[in-house]
């Protein structure tokens, strides 16, 4: 039961790290937007570059943390298949799980369609208006909301 809290315990640090990028990504586009708009000034491009660099840093960050919550989470959704005594979450009625790993891939496509558009920034392409960014940053808020009360409440 140790080794299961202690697994539990870092992929809930991994999730919370990479949910910090995936809030994060996208304020940088809104700076990168607004940037953007701005490039009459002298400042601009300089202050693209810098935001630029840091939304690849963020976005590797960010995959290097979904994938060490991913493994964590699979061996705590499958590891009572080759570890002694460890607790399965998989019993009838455990449709929550799959609930939660359907907002979970849900927020990582939000995660890697702000990773393209980053990319596309570097290769010269414009981003959306800095407000439909600021609204498309809302919605891993919901579901996040989702996977926090799913896990909580099994419903189902």
């Amino acid at each position: 039961m140790t080794l299961y809290l202690w697994i539990k315990t870092f992929h809930l640090l991994f999730v919370i790290a990479w949910m910090a990028a995936v809030f994060y990504l996208p304020r940088l586009l809104v700076n990168l937007a607004e940037a953007q708009a701005d490039g009459s000034r002298d400042r601009a491009p300089a202050v693209q570059a810098r935001l630029l660099l840091m939304g690849r840093r963020l976005y590797k960050f960010g995959h290097n943390m979904f994938g060490m919550a991913i493994v964590l989470g699979a061996l705590l959704w499958q590891g009572y298949r080759f570890l002694p005594d460890f607790p399965t979450m998989v019993v009838p009625g455990s449709g929550w799980l799959h609930a939660k790993l359907t907002a979970v891939v849900l927020i990582l496509i939000h995660f890697v369609v702000a990773g393209r558009w980053l990319k596309g920034v570097d290769k010269g392409r414009a981003l959306p208006s800095s407000r439909a960014l600021r609204l498309f940053n809302e919605l891993p808020v919901v579901l996040l909301v989702a996977v926090i009360w799913l896990v909580l409440a099994k419903p189902f």
